[in-house]
């Protein structure tokens, strides 16, 4: 319709060109009010998650799917013969995999292990060529063994030293080279309470949660100036298969010949641990400091040590 229409006069066109106005603004109006399905925080990023295949892994990987990410899971999947408790298994990974794939995300799930730089190099290099690149690193993987100082086996302390500290150094290595390059991305490690306080039998524990905490700090120095954040949670007992197992039963029922899931969790939330009266904290608590960190929210937070703990770290130093 022309203004210029020999058949059509200035009121006409004035009033028509008003109506189309006026439906235009109310579709526009319409378009503004109708929901919009949310894309997610991390919609479009890709996310590694070390330990992958259940416990703490499984719950950070469930969440960043649901808000948009597509996942890398690997885990070593492999019995040690240090670690008085299973580990995780194919089924387990298998799993975590269709959870991610049921929140409609995209998934690679891969049996690696962190102790060995080119296990954990060759799943980087996986996932940048499935994916283009790895946004988002959280450093997961880990294990727990207890014993007095004086009588830790070399085998022991190396198992836990080169999954907990280890692991950590060959994930975070392995995908920082393309976050500096990009100039983007962000590392979570998962720390310990055990990363800010001794314990007793558990010095290999200990010196692998507290060199965690060093490393975030000196590397988020490193890269500080890339866009890249690099921080650790510090979690308090957590309630996994790595805290709630059989040889813990055990080891927290002295004398009971028949130590029991029920009867350990019912001693557990007697005599709980943390200060806020729980006996742990579940690992959708972890998650959400740990999406926190990967966030944009986060973007000005590196170098930090968050603790995840039910008040349990209120008594320390500042």
């Amino acid at each position: 319709m022309a203004e210029d229409d020999p058949s059509i006069s200035r009121r006409q066109f004035v009033a028509s060109a008003g109506l189309v106005a006026a439906a235009s603004a109310s579709s526009s109006a319409a378009e503004a009010a109708a929901p919009q399905r949310p894309a997610g925080r991390f919609a479009g990023k890709v996310a590694w998650i070390t330990g992958g295949a259940r416990g703490q892994g499984r719950s950070h990987a469930q969440r960043l799917a649901a808000e948009g990410a597509d996942i890398i899971l690997s885990d070593s999947m492999a019995s040690l013969p240090t670690i008085d408790y299973p580990l995780a298994t194919q089924a387990d990974l298998d799993e975590t995999a269709d959870m991610v794939r049921a929140a409609g995300r995209r998934v690679l799930a891969l049996k690696s292990d962190v102790r060995d730089p080119a296990a954990a190099a060759d799943v980087a290099q996986k996932g940048a060529r499935t994916f283009g690149r790895i946004d988002l690193l959280i450093a997961n993987a880990g294990v727990y063994g207890t014993s007095p100082l004086a009588s830790m086996s070399d085998a022991l302390f190396d198992d836990i030293l080169r999954t907990n500290l280890y692991g950590v150094f060959h994930s975070m290595r392995a995908v920082l080279p393309g976050m500096v390059e990009r100039r983007s991305g962000r590392i979570v490690a998962v720390a310990s309470l055990a990363a800010r306080t001794g314990q007793p039998n558990t010095a290999a524990y200990c010196a692998s949660k507290w060199g965690v905490i060093g490393m975030v700090k000196a590397t988020a120095l490193e890269v500080a100036r890339s866009n890249v954040t690099v921080n650790c949670v510090c979690p308090t007992a957590v309630n996994t298969p790595l805290l709630n197992n059989a040889a813990a039963w055990k080891r927290a029922l002295p004398g009971d010949p028949a130590p029991t899931q029920a009867k350990f969790e019912a001693k557990m939330r007697e005599n709980p641990f943390a200060p806020q009266g729980v006996p742990w904290v579940e690992p959708s608590d972890v998650s959400d400091s740990v999406l926190f960190l990967l966030s944009d929210e986060a973007r000005h937070i590196t170098g930090s040590a968050i603790d995840v703990a039910a008040g349990s770290m209120a008594g320390n130093a500042a």
